[in-house]
């Protein structure tokens, strides 16, 4: 292997609208699939409801684990917002109000603009804002923690906004479709993993489909191993297996 580094990163759902499943969560999904493009590996989902005791304990856990932690809703102007306040209580600081924010509110909503308003000015004291300097609503950052709201729309253009600050070596990725059920190939994806153990290997039935009844990927970093590993794969199948393969 190349020796290439994976940087590891978790997200926290905060909202009992998921939990409840009034509100499906797309966020987490998005954020896998961005995070990948960019060499980054989402190893936790974790789902949470608005209790601040709640938030506080997940996110100083994952902030310890994972080199990044995004979290996803919680951050509105309204009494269940509580993701700052739980942020806040997990490294031990005060919610304040960070003077960029309330200036950019000010603009909006006039010198007093109400307390909902300037809700959203609030902070764990020691944040700091990232990105674009003419969003009104930056992102937030304190350590490792990445704060983001949880309208998709939001949450899926402040993520690219980011993107590059977390970009790596990438993944490679070759695909295998195969006309057997995986009772049949088991055991040669378990030779091959033997050979390269660290090879990503997935293995995804699509019982419906007319071509092919499984869907197998190979990722690597180190883009000379992948295709050694995929050359051993495809070896080990027995001969009409493989429908067709993807580099």
């Amino acid at each position: 292997m190349s020796g290439a580094t994976t940087t590891r990163a978790a997200i926290i759902v905060i909202g009992n609208e998921i939990l409840s499943g009034k509100i499906t969560d797309s966020n987490s999904g998005f954020l896998a699939l961005e995070l990948r493009r960019m060499g980054v590996s989402l190893e936790r989902i974790v789902v949470i409801p608005d209790v601040v005791a709640v938030i506080a304990a997940t996110v100083r856990a994952a902030a310890a684990e994972f080199d990044l932690v995004f979290t996803s809703g919680g951050v509105g102007p309204t009494h269940d917002d509580l993701t700052i306040a739980g942020i806040a209580e997990a490294f031990g600081c005060p919610v304040v109000q960070h003077p960029r924010l309330r200036a950019a509110i000010e603009r909006v909503g006039g010198d007093n603009p109400g307390a909902a308003m300037l809700k959203m000015a609030e902070v764990p004291e020691g944040a700091e804002l990232v990105g674009d300097e003419g969003d009104i609503f930056p992102t937030v950052r304190i350590r490792n923690v990445y704060v983001l709201p949880g309208v998709p729309e939001i949450f899926e253009a402040k993520v690219r906004a980011l993107g590059e600050r977390f970009r790596s070596a990438p993944y490679h990725l070759r695909q295998i479709y195969v006309s057997a059920y995986e009772t049949a190939i088991a055991e040669h994806l378990d030779a091959t993993l033997a050979a390269f153990p660290e090879l990503l290997l997935g293995s995804y039935p699509k019982l419906s489909h007319p071509e092919y009844k499984v869907r197998l990927t190979l990722e690597s970093k180190d883009e000379s191993y992948l295709d050694r590993a995929l050359s051993d794969l495809i070896a080990r199948m027995p001969p009409g297996f493989i429908v067709r393969i993807e580099r």
